[in-house]
């Protein structure tokens, strides 16, 4: 047996061990990949004698995951989800004209899916299944090729990045709160509930730093997940809230969201579109980036 496979126990026994795991037992184990609970206890009983140590302790007729088991699962079944992602990318690629794209959810919504049948009628072959994502993730275990990303470069290490473009967040509320609550200067914002996205809390504390307002003892205020959840808590008089222009030009046009003081708010962030180093060529990742970069200069 040469060196590359002696520490590689038999695959069908792994397998078993990993659903009994999962289950807890061997014969919903078996249920599932297709043996019978005897069979399944013979497969654990092979990959026992083959790392000469127990993995379950035998109580009865139960069985039960002993300590050695659960670091051993541990170990071994992240490699297996590992082996079967990459399994599924590489049986997933036959096609040129089919794309995985993760998204900012407010992004997705606002500003791409609203474009995409420009997409479409330009590169009708073209097929992408999109999927909301808020954070950087690895590629190598994620099935996607590409997403949008919101920050600095410095964020997402390891991967290639293309500029879209920078936000401008604008302080905005409901007509009826402001008639309610009159705002004459930035100051009176201090007094006023002010509303965040839950990754940008900052955000408040930097717009009245920059409108010449004392922000030292600011409290913080409600926080939102999502820009769109945040709109319609401010929509509804939940008070004044920071939100990017583009996000909320639906809103701004009907008049459910006013701006009471023009003074946006710009940072060194940005949109990007991110994808593995060495991915892009002529095909579907490609004509995808094309496009978005095309739309990224004319937005």
């Amino acid at each position: 047996m040469n060196g590359s496979r002696k520490h590689l126990p038999p695959m069908q026994a792994l397998t078993a061990f990993e659903a009994a795991v999962r289950h807890g037992g061997f014969s919903r184990a078996g249920e599932e990949i297709g043996l019978t609970q005897s069979a399944v206890s013979r497969q654990i009983a092979q990959l026992e004698d083959w790392l000469q140590t127990p993995l379950f302790d035998r109580i009865g007729r139960r069985v039960r995951l002993n300590e050695g088991g659960r670091a051993y699962a541990d170990d071994v079944l992240p490699a297996l989800d590992a082996i079967r992602r990459a399994t599924a990318r590489a049986s997933a690629r036959p096609s040129q004209t089919a794309l995985r794209v993760a998204t900012l959810p407010s992004f997705g919504m606002r500003w791409l899916a609203p474009r995409l049948p420009q997409l479409t009628a330009r590169h009708p072959d073209l097929v992408i299944d999109f999927a909301a994502r808020s954070q950087p993730f690895d590629f190598g275990h994620e099935e996607f090729d590409a997403a949008v990303h919101f920050g600095v470069a410095a964020d997402w290490p390891g991967v290639a990045m293309d500029f879209l473009f920078r936000e401008e967040a604008v302080p905005v509320c409901a007509p009826a709160w402001l008639a309610a609550h009159p705002l004459c200067e930035p100051a009176d914002l201090l007094h006023a509930p002010l509303l965040s996205q839950i990754s940008r809390r900052d955000a408040w504390r930097r717009w009245l730093t920059a409108a010449g307002v004392d922000a030292s003892a600011l409290a913080p205020g409600p926080a939102y997940e999502h820009f769109l959840m945040l709109a319609q808590a401010c929509a509804a008089g939940g008070g004044v809230a920071l939100i990017p222009s583009f996000l909320i030009q639906p809103e701004l046009e009907a008049g459910t969201l006013v701006i009471p003081f023009a003074r946006p708010l710009s940072s060194e962030q940005a949109y990007y579109l991110v994808y593995p180093t060495g991915a892009l060529g002529t095909g579907a990742l490609g004509q995808f980036r094309d496009w978005m970069m095309e739309q990224a200069r004319g937005a």
